[in-house]
């Protein structure tokens, strides 16, 4: 089945807002089978949704419109679909309900376009909405479906989950397009096209294709058939074959965060979690603690900027630092083995580096990094090349420092750079 995405809003347009909710959709949809072919932001006017869906409804059989379904005067989505139907605005009593409780449960009062925003088009179905005021609305008409959605990334996001795919699967419209995700951390691109050439190629002569998505510090490699009942379990030893191959990189056979993943891995153990950090200034700890149910593992942790706090806090020696560099294996070994006595943990991340642009040497070039991780079995210390941009050095760094205490915890021995 084929799709269009229309996203609505001048804040899309302008740079302000990044348009996460079409990333959202495309990887949902491509679980069930359904494939994005087209998508467009516009602004939120009458003319211009119009247009979009006219064009689009001629090529696609689903369309899909977040946004624009706001209190305001110009957010106007709803009503130009109820013209498109040509149906007519109804009171419903249970979203009025919905959203009355939720005015009262903060101690506000409700306005008249918060009223509003309880009138839905006769002929839709509703998509209920327990995490905001607007409903998501559900179209079908001459074998053709239009959905919309609140265009709030996480009430978007929920109704999707809860209510979309789940309907879309329900009334069979999924094709036989099926695709498996594998995520590797630690290697780059070229690097990892020579290590699984003939894999790759094994998979491309058994029909199927393989992709690389690539982003800052991780590759994503899908495995994509058009033939789900045929192609499904050849794909899954595809995936056992990559990741007994290559333990040290694939650290998922699905999207999802590898701190996620080493969360877990905690959490299995019982073990808890401590940073000490220097060129990430938290960036570590905040990456763990994104997740519900962190506090189990993850007990605190230092930013040790300066050598004074280095010293201070976690203990690193005034030699060490006057020996080696700040940016140093010993240094990071001292901080990760004092963060963890500090801060009495099972385990304790420490990263030292370079970030750039500026204060690199040639024996420690900008991008310079190293990480530790300090237990009861020991010290693993890694030496890390990255770059010369300073966001994406970070960036790395954080993902880097994840991926070496996810080996440490699994008994994985390091990876070559």
């Amino acid at each position: 089945m084929k799709a269009g995405v229309i996203t609505i809003g001048d804040e899309l347009l302008l740079g302000q807002t990044i348009n996460t909710n079409l990333a959202k959709i495309g990887m949902a949809f491509g679980e069930v089978g359904v494939s994005v072919i087209q998508s467009c932001t516009i602004m939120d006017s009458r003319e211009g949704i119009l247009e979009v869906l006219d064009n689009m409804l001629s090529k696609f059989e689903l369309v899909v419109i977040t946004g624009g379904l706001g209190p305001t005067n110009d957010d106007v989505t709803k009503e130009v679909l109820t013209e498109y139907f040509q149906s007519e605005l109804i009171l419903n009593e249970e979203v009025l309900a919905h959203i009355r409780n939720i005015f009262e449960s903060k101690g506000r009062v409700m306005v008249p376009s918060n009223i509003d925003q309880a009138k839905v088009p006769k002929d839709c179905e509703i998509l209920w909405n327990p995490l905001g005021t607007a409903p998501g609305m559900w179209f079908e008409k001459q074998n053709k479906i239009v959905i919309s959605l609140p265009g709030v990334p996480y009430e978007m996001e929920n109704l999707l989950k809860t209510e979309v795919i789940p309907k879309l699967k329900s009334i069979s419209i999924a094709s036989r397009k099926y695709y498996r995700t594998i995520m590797t951390q630690g290697i780059g691109e070229s690097f990892l096209a020579e290590k699984i050439s003939d894999w790759e190629n094994r998979i491309y002569k058994d029909g199927m294709s393989l992709a690389y998505l690539p982003s800052p510090g991780m590759i994503r490699l899908r495995i994509t058939t058009e033939n789900k009942n045929k192609d499904k379990e050849k794909i899954d030893a595809y995936i056992k074959e990559i990741t007994d191959r290559l333990p040290q990189y694939v650290y998922a056979n699905e999207d999802v965060s590898i701190f996620q993943i080493v969360g877990e891995l905690l959490k299995e153990e019982k073990a808890t979690l401590s940073t000490v950090e220097s060129c990430t200034a938290g960036g570590i700890a905040n990456a763990f603690t994104a997740f519900s149910g962190s506090s189990t593992f993850f007990k605190g942790g230092f930013i040790t900027y300066s050598n004074t706090l280095k010293m201070k806090l976690a203990n690193v020696t005034a030699q060490s630092l006057d020996k080696y560099g700040a940016v140093s294996e010993q240094v990071a070994k001292e901080m990760a083995i004092g963060g963890r006595k500090e801060l009495e943990t099972d385990y304790c991340i420490s990263v030292t580096g370079i970030a750039g642009p500026t204060g690199g040497s040639e024996e420690k070039p900008v991008g310079t990094v190293w990480i530790a991780v300090a237990s009861s079995q020991g010290v693993v210390t890694e030496k890390f090349i990255l770059g010369n941009d300073r966001g994406r050095n970070i960036q790395r760094s954080i993902l880097c420092a994840a991926n070496v205490l996810r080996r440490v915890i699994l008994g994985i021995t390091r990876s070559n750079h």
